[in-house]
């Protein structure tokens, strides 16, 4: 099981609005904590797309060059990038590009994304919401296949055998899909041969067990034999303590979800609740090493999964304590896991 982390780059909205500095900032601690997980051992840093003022992050791409400027191993990854709403030919001359900076590292995990402001900034309608995002997958697994390309689709102009450059260092980009709360994604994920990554993000993790299972059916069906690569995120942080992690980590994850929440109509998060939620069977990987080992165990048993990314909190902690959970992931953490898994630990 490959493990790592993942952020959004949050920050608070006023400081966006009132310059740059917050912004600067945060975009710097994520090229340090991508330093600090390559440096961990850990296997994969990721980097989520936003198009609000609460998420510096609005080109993964461009975030994750800086990051291989500064590591050697550590797998590059989109956390998503929403496709729906960009453009599959510039998203993968783009990631192309990465994967020849990082010498050959990087990874796409495409969504729908969670938020719709991306929609009317680039002039999707959407009415068009899901075909927007079936036909540009599809582009983008045909660029993916083909250095020269003939296409044809409703909502993006035609290609007419035109060369996409640059291409990529490996064969082809690792193209994965990322899911929330649909069912459907998950088997047309598994229907395409492609790499599923389901976001654990409230609920507990055995409630999303079908989605696995839907994901590895289709795939079956639509003829693949391999098992395909299954990748589950959740919110995450370590502390030596595991008071201390709760104390250090409620604040930061209460604030965003509360803010998101509000948009939304959801209750404001509770202490009770999200102490209940970092239980051995929740979504919240928050605690002592020990405990975070204990639940990736138990994830693992449930799901068989190939991959794990812990989602880290940036707005409200404490940028050491960041990077002190990091390094408990990659230097204690990981080596146990793959230990109980009976996994050899990566050579140097």
């Amino acid at each position: 099981m490959e493990l790592g982390i993942s952020s959004f780059g949050e920050v608070t909205p006023a400081h966006v609005a009132g310059g740059d500095t917050a912004a600067a900032q945060r975009t710097q601690e994520l090229v340090a904590l991508g330093r600090r997980a390559d440096e961990a051992g850990l296997d994969v840093v990721a980097i989520g797309e936003h198009h609000r003022a609460d998420y510096v992050v609005s080109s993964p791409e461009m975030v994750l060059a800086a990051v291989a400027a500064v590591t050697s191993r550590v797998r590059l990854s989109s956390a998503v990038t929403v496709l729906s709403s960009t453009d599959p030919v510039r998203t993968f001359q783009n990631f192309a590009t990465l994967d020849l900076i990082s010498n050959g590292r990087a990874e796409i995990i495409a969504g729908r994304g969670s938020f719709i402001e991306s929609f009317p900034l680039f002039g999707q309608d959407l009415s068009d919401y899901d075909a927007l995002f079936t036909e540009k997958l599809g582009l983008l697994l045909q660029l993916n296949e083909q250095e020269v390309i003939t296409w044809q689709g409703k909502l993006r102009p035609s290609i007419a055998g035109k060369g996409v450059y640059p291409r990529p260092l490996q064969p082809k980009l690792p193209i994965w899909i990322g899911v929330g709360g649909t069912p459907a994604s998950a088997a047309r994920t598994g229907s395409l041969g492609l790499g599923l990554t389901i976001a654990i993000l409230g609920g507990a993790p055995a409630q999303y067990v079908s989605f696995a299972e839907l994901h590895h059916r289709a795939a079956q069906q639509a003829g693949y034999t391999a098992a395909l690569p299954l990748c589950l995120n959740c919110h995450f942080h370590i502390a030596e303590n595991s008071r201390q992690a709760a104390d250090e980590f409620f604040p930061a994850y209460s604030s965003v979800m509360n803010r998101i929440g509000r948009e939304r109509g959801w209750p404001p998060m509770t202490r009770q609740q999200f102490d209940y939620l970092r239980g051995p069977q929740g979504p919240l990987f928050v605690g002592t090493p020990q405990e975070i080992t204990d639940k990736l165990v138990y994830l693992h048993g449930l799901f068989q999964n190939t991959r794990f990314i812990g989602q880290l909190m940036l707005e409200g902690m404490p940028h050491e304590a960041v990077l002190r959970s990091t390094e408990l992931f990659g230097q204690v953490v990981a080596p146990a896991v793959r230990a109980r898994l009976g996994v050899a630990v990566p050579a140097e």
